[in-house]
């Protein structure tokens, strides 16, 4: 049967898994393969497994239970081995890799942070700051008859756009990664200019938490900044 892995501890974790299930309905037992000085958090791979909801909430309880008692690597959800020996295997041939991580993420925790601006409230902005983009909607709303200025007009907004979310980007990511170790940006999607996540010691999180306010705060309602966490550290391992 084959094996699913949750995540790789150190072996001196204390490992409590008698309150909690793994994946699966009904939900599977949780044990450990330990080799050395690691562990890996496994249970027995269900059939058919699926990105369900319970399941993903399953495996995420699995790492928050973990990271309450110590340094978590969490493995991506699905993450199956053929067997407890695959397992075994995999610990032994990247020992020192894990233990470094481990390492790296000691007393810390992910923060995830997306960012989106209201549309109209940007086009607002850039209609009362960019000359040339004022001019042409100007001409457009004065009946000018010429199918080449909207598409003109269209082209430097979306210039615009680009050039003003990279630049504020930036000036957030700046601000926020003085109170972290580390960061891993990632592709914004929807109405998100921004994604990016960071990994903050614990001993710095009421900083960071304190600077993500004070930047929420100056932007304003026109701006929607979500943050989550403390997460198990995905983006780090």
């Amino acid at each position: 049967m084959a094996v699913y892995v949750y995540s790789v501890v150190a072996a001196d974790h204390p490992q409590r898994l008698d309150d909690v299930h793994g994946v699966g309905d009904p939900p599977v037992a949780l044990r450990t393969v330990r080799v050395g000085k690691l562990s890996a958090v496994v249970s027995d791979g269900p059939e058919d497994l699926r990105p369900k909801r319970r399941d993903l909430a399953a495996h995420q309880a699995v790492q928050e239970h973990l990271m309450a008692d110590g340094t978590v690597l969490p493995m991506q959800f699905g993450f199956l081995a053929a067997d407890d020996d695959a397992v075994r295997q995999v610990l032994e041939d990247r020992a020192d890799d894990f233990a470094e991580r481990l390492r790296a993420l000691e007393g810390c925790a992910e923060y995830r942070l997306k960012a989106a601006q209201d549309e109209e409230a940007l086009l607002r902005q850039i209609l009362r700051e960019s000359d040339e983009a004022r001019g042409l909607n100007d001409e457009i709303r004065s009946g000018r008859n010429s199918p080449e200025l909207p598409l003109a007009l269209g082209e430097l907004v979306a210039q615009e756009v680009q050039a003003r979310q990279a630049r504020l980007a930036a000036e957030l990511v700046d601000v926020l990664r003085e109170h972290a170790r580390d960061e891993r940006a990632a592709q914004a999607t929807g109405e998100d200019f921004l994604s990016v996540s960071f990994l903050v010691d614990r001993d710095h999180e009421a900083r960071f938490l304190s600077a993500e306010r004070g930047l929420a705060d100056e932007l304003g309602e026109d701006f929607d900044l979500r943050l989550q966490g403390p997460l198990p550290a995905y983006s780090f391992v």
